[in-house]
Parts: C-alpha cells; structure tokens; sequence
C-alpha cells in the first residue's frame, strides 16, 4: 500500500471517532495495554506530560513542546484531531512523522492488531508511542483523545499532568454534569505527579481534590496562582503578556482565551521540577509556537482585507470566548462561514453569536456533519440571517465574492469546518 491507501486503511478498518461519533469509542485500556506490551511498552523510555480538558488542549500542548524545543529537548507532540494530513498528529520537534514510517507500520503490525478490532485512536496512539522511542525523544507531550480516565493515552505516569478546563462536550460518554465530567478528566490525575488545573467552577473543583488527595497527587489550581497579571493586543496581532515571575511574553496565537491557556502553561512550568526550562527558551516558544510545531487553526489568520480569520472552536465552552472576540471586532461588515456536528450543543452556540453578521452556513465533509439546511433552520429560531450552501469550499467562494476589503470573515463552528477550508486552501 501507498500512503494515500495505507491512511485510507487506518479509516476504513478502525472505527473512526470523528467519522462515526460514538460507534467508534471504546471504553476501557485492554486493547491499548495490549499493544503497549506488545511494542514493549515504548512510553517508558522517555519523559511525559498528559494534557486533558474540554477547551485549549491543542493551544497548550503545541505551546509547551514549542518552549521544550526552544530549551533543546529532542520533543514528541501527539495531538487528535489533524486538519489537512493525518501526519499531523505525531510529530518530533515539529516535524511530522514520515510516510513511509506509517506505510512499515501499518504492513508490518496489522496481523497483530487486527485480530483486536482497535479503535483509530488506539493504533494511532500504539503508532505515536513506539515513534517516539524510535526517535529518542526525551519528552513527548500527550493530549488526551477523550475524556481521560479511559483515554488510551492513559497508561502514561506523566513529568506533570494538566487539566485545562471542564465544559459540556461528549456528555453521551463523559456525563451530563459538569461533576461528571470533572470525574472523567480527573482521571488521569497520578499517585505523586503534581496535576495542574487551568481553570475550575464551583461544581468541578470539589472532584478534582478528592482525586489528588484519594491517591496523594499535589495539586495546584493556575487561576489562584495567577501567573498572568494582564495582557493587551499589540498592533500586530500579538499579545503581551504581563507575569508574576518571567517579566513581559510575548504570545504569537491570538484568541482572548489564549490568556487563560497561558496562565495554565506557566504555572504547570512552575511545577514541574523534573523538567528544566530558562526564561529565554520559554520566550522564544511562546512566541513562536507555529512555526516551531505546526500548529494551524487557533484565530489564524490568513489574509487581509478582507481579513479572514478561522479557528476550530467548537463547542460552548470554546463559543463563550469567540463570541466576545467576534463581538469586538472593528469591521465594515462582519461575515460568517459556519457548520457544526451533530453531538454539539448548537442551539446554545447559536445563542451567543452575533445577530449583526451574515452567515453562510455549511456542512463539512465528516458524516458527522449537520446538514447546512438544518443548521440555517435553527439559524432562524435566533434571528441569523443567511443562506446555506452545500459544501465549505462553496460557502467560502461566495464569502469571499460578496465581501468589501474592509469585511471580516470568520470560518469555524467545528474544527472539521476548518480542516475543510485549509484543506480547500492547500490545492
């Protein structure tokens, strides 16, 4: 098999999370630590930091290998899900992993984990563990999948772990209370690993203690530590974050909730003892976190006037801070490309979006997709006005067609919405 074939095995053969929603997700680790001792459990061989929660996992995780790079760890970052290429998801020092390593993987494993019927998830994450010893990493970044106490990522014991924040998301697997939820991602918290929660309500605080104190983990919230003082948006698009202990940084990902997401990292850094990181490098990756690991799809920007903006937030917790953002834009006239999937909470999203803009509303290619046609029904029920159009390639054609060079455009609802259009972009 060719590259093309052998990704297009993965999908066909493994049931697909994104593609098919809850089909595809399997609860309980017996197929992962199957594969884990298989490969001769390859994630002991170099150090580990777990990120979970419902918002900012990618932001967080991209940004943390970014600042280990800069320091010069040899540094592993494995991410769900990709938006263009599925090489996305494992890479090394930003570099993704090679085709021709998945080709071998895929011929030379499939006898053996065939017979297991694995989910996607649970081959690609046996894939990106054994990659990362083969490559010697000394540090891999792991962003859980979903949830965490099931994740297959969790068979990990992590340099730190971190919990960036809980919202309603996956609430068929993960519970219908913010408590539940909580109970979910607490569960990669570890005997003796220091855990680092970003952001806490009322509801979720009491199940995060009682899970470090049941099993003796030192836990630290980063909103009572307050490592970020104040931030403001520069001219060019960066923010300058004002710090309790690193002085001025700069972030080069825009997005008002990458203040929370940083205010996370730094304090997670101040933890993490096992791991030695100088002000310089932390500088250097925050401010360089795209280039230095890939990362798209974070308030990127990808032309001016008009101004195109595209980001993947995707569910009520990300919407409560896009919302505000798209709110305060400066613009002639503010347009919107939008879509989501079927097991998000739209009518909420809708709610909070913004009556003065046009919409053009569209599905993705995932069979998850709502149709456009439904979205712009419920659309209506909060006076959004706009027309649905069959595909994101189309929808942005027109945009762009019916947009002044004083407009904004904004594209997301779901991060399949934007994979579609980078993609679309990429040809």
């Amino acid at each position: 098999m060719n590259y093309k074939e052998t990704v297009e095995y993965l999908f066909n053969s493994t049931p697909v999370f994104e593609h098919v929603g809850a089909s595809a997700y399997k609860e309980g680790l017996f197929n992962t630590l199957e594969l884990d001792k298989h490969f001769g459990h390859p994630h002991l061989n170099y150090k580990t930091i777990h990120v979970a929660g419902t918002n900012g996992k990618g932001s967080c995780s991209h940004s943390i290998a970014a600042i280990l790079q800069s320091e010069g760890y040899n540094v592993g970052l494995y991410t769900s899900p990709h938006l263009v290429d599925f090489r996305e998801r494992i890479r090394v020092n930003g570099e993704c992993i090679s085709e021709k390593y998945i080709i071998d993987f895929v011929e030379n494993e499939r006898s053996f984990f065939e017979p297991l019927h694995p989910s996607f998830f649970e081959v690609t994450t046996a894939l990106a563990f054994i990659y990362f010893a083969e490559q010697n990493v000394d540090i891999a970044v792991i962003e859980v999948g979903l949830g965490g106490r099931l994740d297959c990522t969790n068979i990990i014991t992590p340099a730190i772990s971190i919990i960036t924040n809980i919202s309603f998301d996956h609430t068929q697997f993960l519970g219908n209370t913010l408590a539940k939820i909580a109970g979910e991602k607490a569960g990669i918290i570890k005997r003796g690993v220091p855990v680092i929660v970003g952001e806490y309500v009322p509801e979720t605080r009491p199940v995060f203690e009682a899970k470090a104190n049941e099993i003796g983990a030192p836990i630290f919230f980063a909103e009572e530590e307050q490592e970020v003082v104040s931030s403001d948006l520069n001219e060019n698009g960066i923010i300058n974050y004002n710090t309790k202990h690193y002085g001025i940084i700069q972030g080069e990902m825009g997005g008002i909730y990458q203040e929370k997401n940083t205010n996370t990292i730094l304090c997670a850094l101040n933890h993490c003892s096992d791991i030695i990181i100088h002000n310089n490098s932390l500088k250097t990756g925050l401010a360089n976190v795209c280039e230095l690991t890939g990362l798209t799809g974070r308030w990127q920007k990808l032309q001016d006037k008009p101004t195109v903006i595209c980001d993947t937030g995707h569910n009520v917790g990300g919407w409560q801070y896009l919302s505000r953002q798209l709110k305060a834009q400066k613009c002639k006239r503010l347009r919107i490309v939008f879509g989501m999937v079927d097991d998000k909470d739209i009518d909420t999203v809708m709610r909070m979006l913004p009556t003065s803009a046009k919409y053009y509303f569209t599905k993705a290619t995932s069979k998850r997709a709502i149709p456009e046609k439904d979205v712009r029904i419920i659309a209506d029920r909060y006076s959004l006005e706009g027309k649905a159009y069959s595909n994101v390639a189309e929808a942005y054609q027109v945009v762009l067609k019916e947009a002044d060079k004083d407009d904004l455009i904004f594209v997301g609802g779901s991060s399949y919405i934007v994979a579609d259009l980078l993609t679309t972009l990429a040809k």
